[in-house]
């Protein structure tokens, strides 16, 4: 009995076929570009072709975000990097891409990364050695070429930020044979001239067109720098050796102007204003005051104060008699009680008692001695009396039994 397949199970079929050869999945392929779409959803269509073939293509919006760094269009010789797949709905195959690149700079590709990687290990990308950009630069020096849009464009964004600030042009070849070693010189050049900050940059172009700022001598001038240095090479998607090792990276050499000079004026403009506004804010408050100050006036006039003022000095003089008779009883009856207190101070005093032959005995050591069995014979002792004091030792010991008057001993 013959087997009969579905479309579906056919296109599956082939569809696993393609999945499993090793070849298939990891395939790098280059052609010429046609019917390139960039769909709503992120998705970029295209047709590679060559003289006499052809083959669907697409790049899925996940891709694009590391695998792609220009804009596709019709006519481009690309290399596609990514897997040959089969579409079951319409059972045809077709290129799955995960990196597009433009034909003839692989090879640029390929010297980026491996001196990316040289420089990083080395250190010439670490946070910690990027110098801070000055806050409020007067001296800004620039490295670009003379003419182009890039020097038009920071001059007009610094005239009209800060037109205080002093710009300082080294003009430079930025593409070309020679151009690394002018950026260079330029870099080196503006240094010693104790700027503030140095721009570094050009306008947007194609790896090749941007690859003075790739170049090893121009990354280790950026690191030598003692000037800050802000690179602001091409368009916002791409990224050079200078932009990693200087200290601060700009989208584009106009964002590099505006990272290195503030906008002043935008602040003078807004201290005009809140000095308008606080003037109003000001004179209507004075006209509000005054306004308030003429009703006051009126009113004490027609209410006549004097009179009131002459009554409540009468009164202060009053309270003040009567303050004046507080302090006297209180100072009184203070002076008093301190006589009391010091009288019996004095007669809790124990050199009060001192008086009349009494004295106060201790021993050598400051203990006070209260029995004859706190002495004995040769004991150093210290008699004080009322007006002084004098020492002696003890020569003989007698307790109440041996005494023979009265029991006091000697």
């Amino acid at each position: 009995m013959e087997t009969i397949y579905s479309v579906s199970q056919i296109n599956t079929y082939i569809k696993n076929m393609f999945a499993n050869d090793y070849l298939l999945r990891n395939v790098q392929v280059k052609g010429e570009l046609s019917n390139v779409k960039y769909h709503s959803s992120g998705h970029i269509y295209f047709t590679l072709k060559e003289s006499g073939s052809v083959i669907a293509g697409v790049m899925f919006s996940s891709a694009r975000r590391n695998g792609l760094d220009f804009t596709l269009e019709n006519g481009q010789s690309i290399i596609i990097s990514g897997s040959i797949a089969v579409y079951e709905r319409d059972g045809k195959y077709q290129i799955y891409a995960r990196s597009i690149r433009k034909e003839g700079v692989g090879n640029l590709y390929e010297a980026y990364e491996r001196l990316k990687q040289k420089l990083y290990e080395e250190g010439l990308f670490d946070f910690e050695v990027k110098k801070e950009i000055p806050q409020f630069p007067k001296k800004v020096g620039i490295v670009t070429a003379k003419t182009g849009a890039a020097i038009q464009d920071i001059q007009n964004i610094a005239r009209r930020r800060n037109p205080f600030v002093q710009l300082y042009l080294y003009p430079a070849r930025v593409q070309g044979e020679g151009a690394a070693q002018t950026i260079v010189k330029g870099i080196e050049t503006l240094d010693k001239l104790g700027l503030d900050t140095i721009i570094i940059g050009r306008g947007g172009g194609s790896i090749e067109d941007l690859w003075a700022f790739n170049e090893e001598i121009v990354a280790r001038a950026i690191y030598a720098a003692n000037t800050p240095i802000i690179s602001g090479t091409g368009h916002e998607i791409d990224n050079t050796i200078a932009d990693y090792v200087a200290d601060l990276r700009a989208p584009t050499p106009s964002a590099a102007c505006e990272l290195a000079i503030p906008d002043v004026m935008s602040f003078l403009h807004q201290a005009v204003l809140y000095e308008k506004n606080l003037r109003q804010a000001m004179e209507k408050r004075f006209a509000g005051k005054e306004q308030r100050l003429g009703m006051l006036s009126a009113r004490l006039d027609s209410l006549s104060p004097q009179a009131k003022l002459d009554n409540q000095k009468i009164y202060m003089d009053t309270l003040q008699d009567k303050l004046y008779q507080i302090i006297v009883k209180k100072m009184t009856g203070a002076k008093h009680r301190y006589e009391l207190l010091l009288t019996r101070l004095h007669s809790l005093s124990p050199t009060a008692k001192l008086t009349g032959g009494f004295g106060y005995i201790e021993h050598e050591n400051g203990n006070a001695i209260q029995s004859v069995a706190d002495v004995k014979e040769k004991d150093a002792f210290l008699v004080v009396l009322r007006d002084g004091n004098f020492s002696g030792m003890v020569t003989k010991v007698r307790n109440e039994k041996e005494s023979g008057y009265g029991g006091r001993g000697e």
